[in-house]
Parts: C-alpha cells; sequence; structure tokens
C-alpha cells in the first residue's frame, strides 16, 4: 500500500512537473531576453548556430550547436537555400527536436550577415514544422555581456525520429512572385542603395528591385548593441511600409533569402501577419530571369 501511495505520489509530481514545462514554453515570447532563457533554460532547447570553434570556446550551458550552414546550403548556383526535407528532418532528430518542442534559437551579432544566421535557422525551423521558436535578442554577445553563466562542455542531446509537419506555406517560388506583383506586398528588405539600383552584389544579375516593391531594411530591427528594438517601435517600422491589413499576402526578399527571413520572423511570428512569406531565391534567381520586371 505505501510502495503504491508513494508512486502515486512521484506520478503525480512528474505529471505536475511537466504541465509546468509546458506552461512555460506555451508562454515563450518569439523574441525572448537573456534574463528569460536564464531562468527557462531547462525548459528549452538552446540552438546555437554558430561556428564550431566559436562554440567550443564558449556557449551557453546545454546549448546544442548546428551550426548554420547545415541549415542554409548551396543548390546549384543558389545560395543559402533549404536543405532537402529528408536532411532536415535527420537534423532535427540529431538533436532531438520534435515539432512540440521549445527551441531558442541565437548565434552571434558582430556584422549584419551574423545577426541573420539565428533568422534564417528560426524561419527554417517554422517551415519543418516546428511549432515554439524563438529568437534570443542580442544573440551570444548579449548573453556574454550580461555576465551570464559561458559553459565549454558540449551538449549531448539525445536523438529522436523527427515527425513534424512541413509548413511549405512560409516560402515562395519565383512563379509565385511572378504571380503575385500588383496583388501582394513585396518587400525588399535590403539597404536603401540596393533597393534603389545604385550598388548590386556581384552575383546578382541586374540593379534594382522586383517591379512595385517596398522597402523595408533590415538594418532597421535593431538597437545599437544588436538587441532588437520594441515590440511597439518593431509593429510602427512594419505599418509605415507594409501596412496594417495582418491578413494581406507579403511576400519578402533580399539577395539570397537569408536577410528576409528577419524581418519575415517579426512579422510572421511577432507582429501577426498571418500571410507572410519568404522567397528563398530571392534577387539571385529573380534577376537572371531578364522577362522578370525590374525597377528603377
Amino acid at each position: 500500500m505505501r510502495r503504491r501511495k508513494l508512486f502515486t505520489t512521484i506520478m503525480a509530481f512528474a505529471f505536475l512537473m511537466s504541465l509546468g514545462a509546458l506552461s512555460a514554453a506555451a508562454a515563450m515570447e518569439p523574441v525572448v531576453t537573456t534574463g528569460w532563457l536564464e531562468q527557462n533554460i531547462d525548459k528549452v532547447v538552446v540552438l546555437d548556430v554558430r561556428k564550431v570553434e566559436e562554440y567550443k570556446a564558449g556557449h551557453i550551458p546545454n546549448a546544442v550547436n548546428v551550426v548554420y550552414g547545415s541549415w542554409a546550403v548551396k543548390k546549384g548556383d543558389l545560395l543559402n537555400e533549404l536543405p532537402a526535407d529528408d536532411d532536415l528532418k535527420d537534423i532535427l532528430s540529431s538533436v532531438g527536436i520534435e515539432a512540440t518542442t521549445p527551441v531558442v534559437v541565437l548565434g552571434k551579432m558582430d556584422t549584419p550577415p551574423d545577426r541573420v544566421d539565428a533568422t534564417r535557422v528560426a524561419w527554417t525551423l517554422k517551415y519543418a514544422g516546428v511549432q515554439n521558436v524563438a529568437l534570443l535578442s542580442g544573440g551570444y554577445n548579449k548573453w556574454v555581456a550580461d555576465k551570464k553563466t559561458v559553459s565549454t562542455e558540449a551538449a549531448r542531446p539525445r536523438s529522436k525520429a523527427y515527425r513534424g509537419t512541413f509548413q511549405k506555406d512560409v516560402v515562395v517560388k519565383k512563379a509565385d512572385v511572378l504571380a503575385a506583383l500588383g496583388k501582394a506586398v513585396i518587400v525588399d528588405v535590403r539597404e536603401p542603395d540596393f533597393f534603389d539600383g545604385k550598388k548590386k552584389m556581384d552575383f546578382v544579375a541586374r540593379a534594382g528591385h522586383i517591379k512595385g516593391a517596398v522597402n523595408l531594411p533590415t538594418s532597421l530591427m535593431y538597437e545599437a548593441d544588436g538587441t532588437y528594438k520594441s515590440k511597439d517601435a518593431l509593429a510602427a517600422e512594419a505599418a509605415r511600409v507594409v501596412g496594417t491589413d495582418t491578413s494581406k499576402e507579403v511576400i519578402l526578399y533580399c539577395d539570397t533569402g537569408k536577410f528576409c527571413t528577419a524581418w519575415w520572423f517579426m512579422l510572421h511570428e511577432l507582429l501577426g501577419y498571418s500571410n507572410a512569406k519568404a522567397y528563398d531565391g530571392s534577387t539571385m534567381e529573380y534577376a537572371k530571369d531578364a522577362a522578370a520586371p525590374m525597377e528603377p
């Protein structure tokens, strides 16, 4: 009788603990602070996408390391493309991430490309069907600046078969963009000189922007220390360019499909623009097609 009572007590305690973990996971905002993560670190998977040597030199305790290049690959001559679905499943399985696992993604914030490593991975996780994904505001830089605990002990996650349902409506192809011209809000997240055609990357065939696009530079998202601006400030920036109709189709692009995931994440996950999508090929693909209309 005593043994049964003890077993019942243990099971009840375990159930309550699981409810607490689920409650914390459900309460996780799309953008979290270092303070929140420190308090909830045992309830989430912390995904560090920096290089292996950077991770080994110091990382958030229990963070798992899957480098950025695993999540964004080269296909043909296109950079930063989605891996094959089976490859994505293998990556997620290898670190024990399931569809219901709360995941906090972080990288470093040293340069503009560094800052969008985490958003590209977060977008890829959402594409793969991971339901609860957040970004660490300020990334690893902010964790260190706030004098939080750092570890050099590599995490060894237990693998689990990933069975999430892919959410393929978050990505569009060139044909979708062409069909949406004049209908959807097409958002170019590059800096104004690139939007205006005064500059272009060497791998982009033509200068300028997709016909009818509006400009919402990624740089507007950040404070000076690399943390994200407040939700209200981001909402104001978005409304000024995209408008306030959160149900309207919004297609975001950049040069390779990496930078545009930053505003996609904020629009779709934080601000409720439910029909926001990212064009993975972006101008690297689009500008090669001489028949695809561009301005100016």
